[in-house]
């Protein structure tokens, strides 16, 4: 009996697979087929050529019956969006960067590279002091005494008490006279 009870246990547990196998793979075989054909035809709407899946994006024929101030308002939209000017990202870093080498470029001499460099670094910092400050000295070695004041005047702005304030005061002063000498002889 022990012979026979391990048989057949050995046959239930070798044939139960075999026999759930053979009804998975039965019933699944024209329901996988469907399947496997809706996934396959899926996949081929998704892949395209540039022609085949352009997006329509033209309105709908009654779209101007149904909303007819809608060009009105798409075109106030882009008016206030006309407002907005030319951004830049505050920088603190590459405006620290474009002073030192504006400062390169001052001891070489170089001023017009290094009026460029320091107004470079306005537009990454806009109150950066040290390059208002260095700016108008390039402009000053430059003759340009006009612009020259304005940026030592926003100096004496951000920093009244700043390293360079004496300096901006005596530079400031000498620009003036300069001016009015020139205006005195003209």
């Amino acid at each position: 009996m022990s012979v026979r009870l391990s048989t057949s246990v050995l046959w239930l547990i070798l044939g139960l697979p075999l026999v759930g196998a053979q009804q998975d793979d039965d019933s699944s075989g024209p329901a996988q087929s469907s399947q496997d054909k809706s996934e396959s035809t899926a996949r081929a709407s998704e892949m395209s050529s540039s022609k085949d899946t352009r997006i329509d994006l033209s309105p709908p024929a009654d779209d101007q019956k149904k909303h007819p101030l809608s060009g009105a308002a798409v075109s106030d939209v882009e008016d206030e969006a006309s407002d907005v000017q030319e951004m830049h990202p505050w920088d603190p870093h590459k405006a620290a960067k474009d002073v030192e080498v504006g400062d390169f470029y001052f001891k070489k001499k170089n001023y017009r590279a290094a009026l460029e460099r320091y107004k470079d670094a306005l537009i990454y910092k806009p109150n950066d002091a040290l390059a208002q400050f260095r700016l108008a000295e390039c402009l000053n070695k430059t003759g340009n005494s006009s612009e020259a004041v304005t940026h030592y005047q926003e100096y004496l702005k951000i920093l009244p008490q700043g390293p360079f304030a004496a300096d901006a005061q005596k530079a400031l002063e000498k620009l003036r006279a300069k001016s009015a000498a020139e205006n005195s002889t003209k």
